[in-house]
């Protein structure tokens, strides 16, 4: 199968290390195109961020159909209900895939993410899925997105400690990186912390092989129904 993964901001040094987290999951004969847009903020990081990225990433997806699923890997799932709408192969949210991952193995996860400005739109997301009573506590680390990009940073201390919190003052059983940046970090801080730490491009995409093994497909009644063709046409071009 192939599945498009795409980082909604425009930093490429990001979607290679997206692609490559990404493609370390994968089963054999599953293919990962990677792509990020053209045009758009270099970073995500809250609902401005998100907000400016929406054209750029329904762009990526109209531009590219013969896919068999679509991952959209940031963690406050940017323009999910929106992707839905525009194809009917699943389209996951690395975040919501994680949420429900760790929910899965643990009584109650902390999730550990960059800035304080994205921790309100991953408390709503978790509250829209229904998850919310399953997580003990969004917190943030102070590490910007694009510091997780930078050598000799020591944004990995930083999230290390915040776990650390987590296991101490939330009782956390499982964390759950609240960035795609982070994915290169899971198993050396599960390892570290003894605990299970999850990365949201890998949960994604071992989803997506599921669903996309079992034919599945997005509804096309009620809420993710296609926009008509005019008015796609006019806001994508």
């Amino acid at each position: 199968m192939k599945i498009l993964v795409i980082n909604p901001n425009t930093t490429a040094s990001m979607t290679d290390h997206i692609g490559k987290a990404a493609r370390s999951a994968a089963s054999a004969g599953t293919e990962i195109v990677a792509l990020n847009p053209v045009d758009g903020p270099i970073s995500i990081e809250g609902y401005f961020d998100e907000a400016m990225s929406l054209a750029g990433l329904l762009g990526v997806i109209r531009n590219n159909p013969d896919c068999d699923a679509v991952v959209i890997a940031c963690f406050d799932d940017t323009g999910l209900d929106a992707a839905r709408c525009l194809t009917d192969k699943p389209v996951i949210g690395i975040g919501e895939a994680a949420y429900h991952f760790a929910s899965m193995i643990s009584n109650k996860f902390s999730v550990v993410t960059t800035l304080a400005r994205s921790v309100p739109a991953l408390e709503h997301n978790l509250s829209r899925y229904g998850l919310s009573v399953r997580c003990a506590r969004v917190r943030s680390s102070e590490v910007a997105v694009l510091e997780l990009e930078q050598p000799g940073s020591n944004a990995r201390q930083k999230i290390s400690a915040e776990i650390g919190l987590a296991v101490s003052e939330d009782r956390a059983e499982a964390i759950v990186l609240g960035c795609a940046g982070m994915a290169s970090l899971a198993n050396d801080l599960a390892d570290e912390h003894g605990l299970p730490v999850l990365d949201g491009v890998t949960c994604a995409v071992k989803l997506a092989e599921a669903m996309g093994g079992l034919n599945m497909r997005t509804s096309r009644l009620g809420g993710y129904a296609p926009p008509p063709p005019g008015k796609l046409a006019a806001a994508l071009g």
